[in-house]
């Protein structure tokens, strides 16, 4: 399992949760619902859907995610929980919930039919699924360098181990596992990042399915390399030194049928 960095996480990437808010706004958490936070992180969002009035709990597979969780936010519920397992008896619910919200999280599950199959056990008939995550385009350019950089050092192709799904190929699964879609967005969200170092930290946050079960010596020299082969993209601007991560995400709304 790739091992977080809370610190870097909130400091330096913590546009993961501000574009969460616009998730947020289509979840639209009203006081008295029960709603669960698949891939919560360290709790930014799922404390905002507490403080509309819901009931909330957050999952995280990462025991250091949680921890910072239940550290910032010692008034919510929060449980180390794998997403394609999770069930209500591993929450400590008898009821299952009204929403089920997850924002920049299913995109690290290549397993996504068991997630669906626990979001579908999660909710209620009728309850809805709301989350947004990367679709299919998600930061090519910085996984092709990548994957060049790894070529390069080691001599072997490794191709990565992130799920960006295609719009049809989403709305399918959904409707397969027993879900209405009622919305879906897929669109692009150029991001910039920050400092002349923005691709190297990037990958030092979210290299962990790119750099599976690789020597800590050689991920330094492929985040390197990978930065030098992109400063001949568009992600790189020249004039002020400063990276932009070729973002594409996907967002749904769906619903439980029966």
């Amino acid at each position: 399992m790739h091992k977080w960095n809370t610190a870097l996480y909130d400091n330096s990437h913590a546009y993961v949760f501000r574009f969460g808010q616009e998730v947020l706004e289509v979840l639209k958490p009203q006081s008295g619902e029960t709603i669960l936070d698949i891939g919560c992180g360290t709790g930014h969002l799922t404390s905002c859907i507490a403080q509309a009035g819901a009931e909330v709990i957050g999952i995280d597979a990462s025991p250091d995610m949680v921890r910072e969780a239940r550290r910032l936010y010692p008034q919510i519920t929060f449980v180390e929980a794998d997403a394609t397992t999770c069930s209500l008896e591993t929450v400590s619910r008898e009821q299952p919930f009204d929403a089920v919200f997850s924002n920049a999280a299913l995109h690290w599950i290549p397993r996504a039919e068991a997630v669906l199959e626990c979001v579908h056990d999660m909710l209620k008939p009728g309850g809805r699924f709301v989350a947004e995550f990367g679709g299919k385009g998600n930061v090519a350019h910085i996984r092709r360098a990548a994957r060049q950089a790894l070529l390069e050092i080691l001599g072997r192709d490794i191709p990565d181990r992130f799920y960006f799904p295609s719009p049809a190929e989403y709305a399918s699964l959904l409707e397969r596992y027993g879900f209405r879609v009622d919305a879906l967005w897929y669109f692009d969200r150029p991001t910039p990042l920050e400092g002349s170092n923005g691709i190297v930290d990037w990958l030092e946050m979210f290299g962990g399915a790119i750099f599976p079960e690789i020597d800590a010596t050689v991920r330094q020299q492929v985040k390197h390399r990978a930065q030098e082969l992109l400063r001949s993209t568009p992600l790189y601007n020249n004039d002020s030194d400063t990276w932009i991560a070729d973002y594409v995400r996907l967002r749904i709304v769906a619903r439980r049928l029966t």
